[in-house]
């Protein structure tokens, strides 16, 4: 059955491209983990979980968090990497022989399309954000946020982003880096620094939580983050935390299945996807451990908003003992996020190009890395230059934004549910998910609830709801 089965994938996958068999995959499993957990974490869980979570009160909203990522994102996730992995193409071409597998309309391949456009997108305003953190690098570094008032840091910042020459240079840099990287390939580039990027990370993150110890505070942030007051929750909580739930783990972006498509079949698809759930979750809550006790010991507001990051912390950081070495310590590490999270929407494009095309990583990663840079440069004067020019009252970084998150991802991610619950055939899915149990679980929360999650993050992002 498994032989027949892989010679009837194989046969689909070819009439979408180069042959299966010729896919790369991860030198182990940890480095698909790592991977894959570096393009969940990104600027999302240090930047804008914390917020949220004070923004909606603290306990209540992480156990509503944790509940949704356990019935929509967890789910998604699996069947995204699920896709990749048994079309063994890049994203367009494994919907395409999966479509041709389960007997079904080719049109399918649009889901694909759709993830390598929808990564392309997100970059271009990604890394303007990104290139921030990496400035910030240096700002902390020479401590110019030793002894300045709030007024001051806000007047930093806006300066930052009111000048469009430093914004295209930092964003640049981010993009450089990031096109190194893809370029040298799976194993040379994507593998080699995820595995010295997370790691490091995650110590960083433990210093700072560390740090966060000696405040005094540690005791205030934990109580904040875990001692839920459900009298705090509305049904806009219920809603965000849905949809910090479906982002946080970079889904429909054509990340996750493009990763996928690298990872081979002796590895365990739900054990890998879980392991990977649950460390993107951790490093989000441990976020919240280093970030909320410095809040308080310093007298903020822990709902401060988008600002939080770049206007809050940076008044704390300049208020407090060793205040520059932590602030230097939390922007490497925040800019260590942002790249993993950009290395991942930025390969669905080179793979596509290396494969149909047969261009080189290098001529596909040039190409794309300039029309990347090109479109970015709407979202860097958006904060500057263009800031007057609206369509609807929105910024082109604001339309960007509002077009990937609040249409196209979610109405992807919900054709990705829809495709794997109910048009790929079960025996396809248990081939993937081998296990009854899980293989049971799993199909019945992809067919019933996570569509109905999805449509309710799309409602609410479109005005619907809420």
């Amino acid at each position: 059955m498994q032989k027949n089965a892989t010679a009837s994938i194989n046969t689909a996958a070819n009439a979408g491209g180069m042959p299966a068999a010729g896919r790369l995959n991860w030198s182990t499993r940890m480095a698909f983990i790592l991977a894959a957990t570096g393009s969940a974490v990104g600027l999302g869980n240090i930047w804008k979980f914390p917020y949220i979570t004070g923004e909606n009160g603290g306990g209540a909203f992480v156990l509503l968090y944790l509940f949704c990522i356990a019935l929509i994102g967890i789910p998604l996730l699996i069947a995204e990497v699920m896709i990749g992995r048994r079309g063994k193409h890049s994203p367009p071409d494994a919907m395409r022989a999966l479509a041709k597998e389960a007997g079904v309309s080719q049109r399918w391949s649009l889901v694909g399309w759709v993830g390598v456009i929808t990564g392309f997108l997100l970059l271009s305003f990604y890394l303007v954000v990104a290139g921030w953190a990496v400035s910030y690098i240096f700002t902390a570094g020479t401590g110019a946020f030793n002894g300045a008032s709030g007024d001051e840091i806000g007047a930093m910042f806006g300066g930052l982003v009111g000048d469009p020459v430093a914004t295209t240079v930092w964003g640049s840099v981010v993009l450089l880096i990031t096109s190194a990287i893809v370029i040298k390939g799976v194993k040379q580039g994507l593998e080699r620094a995820v595995t010295t990027m997370m790691p490091g990370l995650l110590v960083l993150l433990l210093v700072l939580v560390g740090y966060a110890m000696t405040t005094g505070h540690f005791a205030e942030g934990v109580n904040f983050m875990f001692n839920p007051d459900f009298s705090k929750l509305t049904g806009t909580s219920v809603l965000v935390a849905l949809g910090h739930a479906f982002f946080s783990l970079s889904l429909a972006g054509g990340g996750m299945m493009t990763y996928g498509s690298y990872l081979g079949k002796d590895v365990s698809l739900g054990k890998t996807v879980l392991t990977i759930g649950v460390l993107d979750t951790l490093v989000a809550l441990i976020a919240g451990l280093a970030i909320f006790p410095i809040v308080f010991a310093n007298n903020l507001e822990p709902g401060a908003g988008p600002g939080l990051i770049f206007v809050t912390l940076p008044i704390a950081f300049g208020q407090m003992p060793m205040g520059q070495v932590v602030g230097l310590l939390f922007f490497i590490m925040l800019s260590f996020a942002a790249l993993t999270s950009a290395i991942s929407l930025m390969e669905p494009a080179v793979s596509f190009l290396t494969e149909k095309k047969g261009y080189s990583r290098l001529k596909a990663g040039s190409m794309t890395a300039a029309g990347i840079w090109v479109l970015s440069l709407g979202s860097v004067f958006s904060f500057n230059i263009w800031q007057d020019h609206t369509l609807y009252g929105k910024t082109f970084f604001d339309v960007l934004d509002y077009l990937t998150s609040s249409w196209i991802m979610p109405l992807s991610g919900l054709a990705m549910a829809v495709f794997t619950g109910w048009v790929m055939k079960k025996t396809a899915t248990k081939e993937e998910l081998p296990h009854g149990m899980t293989h049971t679980l799993w199909r019945f929360l992809i067919r019933y609830i996570t569509p109905v999650g999805i449509l309710a993050v799309f409602l609410n992002a479109i005005g619907v709801m809420g």
